[in-house]
């Protein structure tokens, strides 16, 4: 697990944010929804955005945009220094080695691409194995998939458990020889489910195994210590983290991101360039082509500075207690199955109401002004392995307050009385 301590639901926590004045920096949490107060709990597909990320984005274009690396004028150079200070505060937002480690992308899903496009086909052989887990986002099955057929290489799948662990027996059997990658989640976007990851990364480094880690989930809602967990590449997304949507981070082990070929051709990315071979720029350059996604870059940047201000143990210890109590109550309801009950959760709590599916248990909690997500969430091997279709998922940010928990549980009594 990662630097900050992780409560489980067995071990409640104090509770030191000021909720109530956090919900004043989000504008669209003052809005009514349907005649009634907006009630947020679709923060795992993504987060709300405070004033001063809101503010950044619209400052940069308003008055500092330009392009950047190219120009020798003042707004480039301007733009250019803000950007690359932003590498720099996510760099210790995550504290990697270094800036040179940070990579942006589009989000996670782009960061794992570029992961399987240029380490995934640079090593893999026919016969090699890459190691996932059941209980991935899609962004985290299909990019392996893909490389896979490319190169031959067999993909496997450690099992979850009836509470949604993983299976760490069966995750030792499954760790051999032929093992070139483990990937895996660091929080489950449809259980909550916290991993091991520190430990598994340790096992799987015993071996030489490099290890990616998905913190789409983790890197919002926990401490994130990179040098702590001892991966070899992460990857997040700005616009679950309070910031703007388009642009995400891929860290990688410098070491690992000097080897690896590019995976984009063109502009920025090169030293050098003649009609018949191109050489390549420094890392993170080498794998950033083209016109970045500048103004999101620094809205990340105020994204950054705004969840290190608030605290991410205080984050975690008021999900935590949302979360226990969420589950609690929500579980009390006649008909209704928890999916998902590990140990060790944070921000997901994702369940099924007998006889109602989970689509109409989202248009029922709408009416009520009720924001939740109801699929498969990017995770059909997770439902398949439950024997669902589906789940309706809340999913709470440190603005949620236990108010909004009572208004979930009113609505879903109130969902079990439209359909009996």
């Amino acid at each position: 697990m990662t630097a900050a301590p992780v409560p489980t639901l067995a071990t409640p926590v104090p509770v030191p944010l000021d909720v109530e004045r956090l919900r004043s920096d989000f504008p669209i949490l003052g809005q009514p929804v349907r005649g009634k107060p907006l009630v947020y709990l679709d923060n795992a597909a993504t987060s709300q955005k405070p004033q001063v990320v809101i503010d950044a984005v619209t400052r940069f274009y308003a008055s500092e945009n330009a392009n950047i690396h190219r120009g020798v004028h003042f707004l480039s150079e301007r733009a250019t220094l803000a950007y690359d200070a932003v590498r720099e505060k996510v760099a210790r937002f995550l504290n990697a080695g270094s800036a040179r480690e940070i990579i942006f992308t589009r989000g996670t899903t782009e960061s794992i691409n570029l992961v399987a496009q240029s380490f995934g086909r640079a090593v893999l052989r026919p016969g090699d194995e890459v190691l996932i887990t059941g209980m991935e986002h899609h962004s985290n099955i299909v990019p392996w998939q893909l490389v896979c057929e490319q190169t031959g290489a067999r993909l496997r799948a450690i099992p979850i458990t009836d509470t949604g662990e993983l299976d760490l027996e069966a995750f030792d059997r499954l760790l051999g020889e032929r093992t070139r990658l483990l990937a895996l989640a660091h929080l489950s976007n449809a259980l909550g489910t916290i991993n091991p990851v520190r430990d598994l990364v340790a096992r799987a480094h015993a071996r030489g195994i490099p290890v990616l880690v998905d913190g789409a989930q983790s890197a919002p809602h926990l401490g994130v210590d990179l040098q702590a967990l001892d991966c070899d590449f992460f990857a997040c997304s700005g616009h679950k983290m309070f910031g703007p949507t388009g642009v995400g981070v891929l860290y990688g082990r410098e070491a690992l991101l000097e080897r690896m070929p590019p995976w984009q051709g063109g502009g920025d990315m090169i030293a050098s360039v003649t009609l018949e071979r191109s050489t390549w720029a420094p890392v993170p350059a080498k794998f950033e082509a083209g016109t970045p996604m500048i103004a999101e870059v620094i809205g990340l940047g105020a994204a950054v500075d705004y969840l290190s201000a608030v605290g991410l143990t205080a984050v975690a210890a008021w999900e935590h207690e949302l979360l226990a109590v969420a589950s609690q109550r929500v579980g009390d309801i006649e008909g209704v199955r928890l999916v998902g009950t590990a140990p060790a959760k944070a921000s997901v709590l994702s369940f099924v109401m007998e006889g109602v599916h989970p689509h109409d248990i989202g248009t029922v909690l709408d009416d009520e002004g009720i924001a939740i997500r109801a699929g498969h969430h990017c995770a059909q091997p997770v439902m398949q392995r439950f024997g669902v279709p589906a789940t309706a998922r809340a999913s709470f940010a440190a603005y949620n307050t236990l108010e909004e928990v009572d208004a979930l549980v009113r609505g879903l009594r109130r969902v079990r009385q439209v359909f009996g």
